[in-house]
């Protein structure tokens, strides 16, 4: 009788591997740099094959970022201007809903920073508005031109130019408007917007007609209609321009930090302005 002969072992079933971040999701994928497995959701495509997030990332490590037109960081999406859009629109519907109750709280009013001390009326009258007219013009306005603007300068630098400019209207007028004359609207950093859109016209050599008309168009309806603060438009453009030269004509090397400080000096300046006149006025009022 012949014997037959053992049978071979049973092997263990091979084990599937599971996508390292997903330890639910089988996979036969693997990184191309670390080899480990990845599903779907994790693989980015690479040069040879696929790569993990992690490794993507290391290797983007070494890359230089891409920077807009004046050393901002890329903007897709203007969030600051469409922010800054929905701001002026509500507060406005707040504006009615207060039978513009919340407008004196906001209004620039000289006397009420000097004597009062509201210094916060210098910013927050740029987002008050007169009349349904004023605030859809302010809108559209800074629909047309902040975009761009957003994208050349970046959000942190854009929303910098904006701020600035509406408070540069607000100082004129604190130093030039009676004392009693309230003022609302966004037209400061609007018109400061407009000479930041010339004046990066003139860096990038652009035709500056078009903005050029618009500027002088909008200062002959500021000085011939009635009701409207010159000061606060006049202040603004200065500022607007003022601060977007300082932005654009950085030099290369170390611009963040010489744009850092055109911003800081630009506050510094209209700070001091707002310190000197009230000294005057209170000196005066004493």
């Amino acid at each position: 009788m012949t014997s037959q002969p053992p049978l071979p072992p049973e092997q263990p079933a091979e084990a599937v591997p599971t996508c390292y971040r997903h330890p639910e999701r089988e996979t036969w994928v693997r990184c191309q740099r670390c080899e480990r497995p990845i599903c779907p959701d994790c693989m980015r495509d690479a040069a040879v094959g696929f790569q993990c997030p992690e490794c993507v990332a290391e290797g983007n490590k070494g890359l230089r970022q891409a920077r807009s037109t004046f050393g901002g960081a890329v903007v897709g999406t203007p969030y600051v201007t469409w922010i800054l859009l929905g701001l002026n629109v509500v507060i406005f519907g707040i504006q009615q809903l207060t039978s513009d109750g919340i407008t004196s709280q906001l209004m620039m009013w000289p006397h009420g920073v000097a004597e009062f001390g509201q210094y916060h009326r210098l910013i927050t009258s740029a987002f008050v508005h007169g009349s349904v007219f004023h605030v859809l013009f302010n809108c559209w306005a800074l629909y047309v031109v902040g975009p761009q603007l957003e994208r050349a300068f970046g959000h942190s630098r854009y929303l910098g130019l904006y701020l600035l400019s509406a408070l540069g209207g607000s100082v004129l007028a604190y130093w030039l408007d009676p004392l009693n004359q309230p003022s609302v609207g966004a037209s400061g950093a609007v018109y400061g917007l407009f000479g930041a859109t010339f004046v990066l016209a003139r860096r990038l050599n652009a035709d500056v007609r078009g903005i050029a008309m618009l500027i002088g168009l909008n200062l002959v309806i500021t000085f011939v209609v009635p009701g409207i603060s010159w000061t606060g438009h006049i202040g603004g453009l200065i500022t607007g321009s003022a601060v977007a030269a300082a932005l654009a004509y950085a030099p290369r090397s170390n611009r963040l930090l010489w744009q850092a400080l055109a911003l800081a000096g630009a506050l510094v300046v209209l700070v001091a302005l707002v310190a000197l006149r009230t000294t005057a006025l209170t000196g005066t009022m004493g």
